[in-house]
Order: C-alpha cells, then structure tokens, then sequence
C-alpha cells in the first residue's frame, strides 16, 4: 500500500525518475499467466512505460516484489498492489520443491506432486 507521494519516492529511489506525485498506475499489457509486463505509471510531471517484468517488480518495491501477477487499486488516497501469487505461474513452487528434495523425494516423485497423472520418461 502506498500514498501517491511514497509511491513516487520508491519509483524515484529505484529507477531514478521524479515523476513526481503519482496519478495512474495502469497495467498496458499481461501475459497468459496474468502477469504485467508493460506498465504505464503517470505522474504529476511525467510518466514511464516499463515493459520488462523484471523492471516492473524492481520500481515498484523498495526490495522487489515476488511477482507482477497482480491488480493495481486506488483506494481513497493510496495505491494498493494485490499479489495473486508468486514465482513463474507453471505450477511448480521453487521452494517446496528444493524442500521435497533435501527430504529425499526423487526429480520424479516432485514432478509428478506438482503435475499430477503425468509420465516422466529419460
């Protein structure tokens, strides 16, 4: 959740952009799986189109976001950005897996939990 004024610091911070106050913040284009990847964010004195998610995730977080599959909301005075889940969108949590594997489970047995009724051939 961010105000209009420390939205625009972080994107200042993390791109080096004074758009000054923040207005809009539209996303211009998504891929299959939801995710942005071509973000228009307007400002008082300008505005930018990033067109790589990657950059998306990195202006709008002083860290970085887990995912750009998310919605944009303006709620009175703020910015509300409304995850709708993290890592790559094919159905494979990077984690749990890593997890199953130091537990023991074979590349097979952590496929086949994630992609259930699937035959893994060599």
């Amino acid at each position: 959740m961010y105000t209009p004024e420390g939205l625009a610091d972080v994107i200042r911070s993390r791109l080096g952009v004074d758009l000054g106050q923040i207005r809009a913040v539209q996303p211009l284009a998504r891929g299959p799986s939801g995710r942005i990847y071509r973000l228009k964010i307007s400002g008082e004195r300008d505005y930018i189109i990033i067109g790589k998610e990657l950059e998306i995730r990195r202006a709008l977080s002083r860290t970085h976001l887990y995912s750009s599959a998310f919605v944009v909301d303006q709620e009175s005075d703020r910015w509300v950005l409304r995850g709708a889940g993290w890592g790559h969108g094919v159905g494979l949590c990077q984690i749990g897996a890593a997890v199953m594997a130091n537990r023991g489970k074979t590349y097979i047995e952590i496929l086949q939990h994630y992609y259930r009724g699937i035959t893994v051939s060599a």
